[in-house]
């Protein structure tokens, strides 16, 4: 990863819908140029993919919050093997210390989350954290300088 290729992921991680021609223009280079590069970082799996950004509160998820998990013992497989199929889930993270688990998830409202809690509570014990609004949202990677 040199400066250049540093330069176009963030171009595209501001607007993934920008042109090769417009990033050329910022960074000085041709078009072409910048589409080879971002063709090599998308083989190389620096360059994931491309998705759309949702508004979940536009879409009727009212409350977001943070639950913990905590499995119970012989638990922890089960609920990963089945976390996926929880549609309120939009983040899940296993971690270290005394919770194995770090959700992020969209509910409609406190009943919502209630009956959520109730088949979570099926895996473990849980904490639960309401968000009450992001202070950094969507941060770009970027460059270590040492």
């Amino acid at each position: 990863m040199d400066k250049i290729n540093w330069a176009i992921l963030e171009e595209l991680q501001k607007n993934a819908r920008v042109s090769f021609t417009e990033i050329g223009r910022k960074i000085g280079l041709t078009s072409p140029a910048v589409a080879e590069r971002v063709k090599k970082m998308e083989d190389a799996g620096v360059i994931k993919g491309y998705q759309t950004k949702l508004s979940h509160q536009k879409m009727g998820y009212q409350l977001r919050a943070i639950i913990n998990l905590r499995a119970f013992t012989g638990r922890l497989k089960a609920f990963l093997e089945t976390v996926k199929n929880f549609e309120e889930i939009v983040n899940c993270y296993r971690i270290t210390g005394n919770e194995n688990i770090i959700m992020e998830v969209v509910l409609h409202d406190q009943v919502h989350l209630e009956k959520l809690i109730d088949k979570l509570i099926t895996y473990g014990e849980t904490r639960t954290h309401i968000i009450l609004s992001d202070v950094i949202e969507d941060a770009p990677v970027r460059q270590w300088k040492d």
